[in-house]
């Protein structure tokens, strides 16, 4: 039998996330690094589906209303890191995106954390096609 310390419990519960909590950080790496383009309620930018003077599209929404949940872990995580012109280039996509690299500025566990707590915000129906989504981007398709 299994035996466990108190004070090995009370870690284990104080250092566990409860079901709906997202990474530590998350939330505040949002708000520090992200707001400023895709705002502060993850609401993107007015008008984010027409290009603006520069021909590029405004940031979108990372709530429901975007299309965040549209992508597997893997994309949106590269797309965080190496910038949204970087991805399309590697697939071949003809777009200009403003989308910068944050991989010099934020950490693997930190951009693994902002898309955690973006993640959480969406409904379930939401969360469960990003995780299809995912899984498809793991077998390869």
């Amino acid at each position: 039998m299994l035996r466990i310390s108190r004070s090995a419990l009370l870690l284990m519960l104080v250092a566990t996330p409860l079901a709906g909590e997202v990474a530590p950080g998350g939330r505040a790496l949002y708000a520090r690094h992200c707001a400023t383009c895709h705002g502060a309620q993850l609401e993107g930018a007015p008008d984010w589906q027409r290009p603006g003077a520069d021909g590029r599209f405004p940031a979108p929404p990372h709530d429901e209303t975007g299309h965040t949940w549209h992508h597997g872990d893997a994309f949106l995580f590269d797309y965080t890191k190496r910038g949204g012109q970087a991805v399309l280039d590697d697939l071949g996509v003809d777009f200009d995106s403003a989308m910068p690299a944050f991989g010099e500025i934020l950490s693997d566990a930190e951009i693994r954390a902002i898309l955690a707590f973006i993640r959480s915000t969406w409904p379930p129906e939401a969360q469960d096609f990003q995780a299809a989504r995912t899984e498809q981007e793991r077998q390869g398709n």
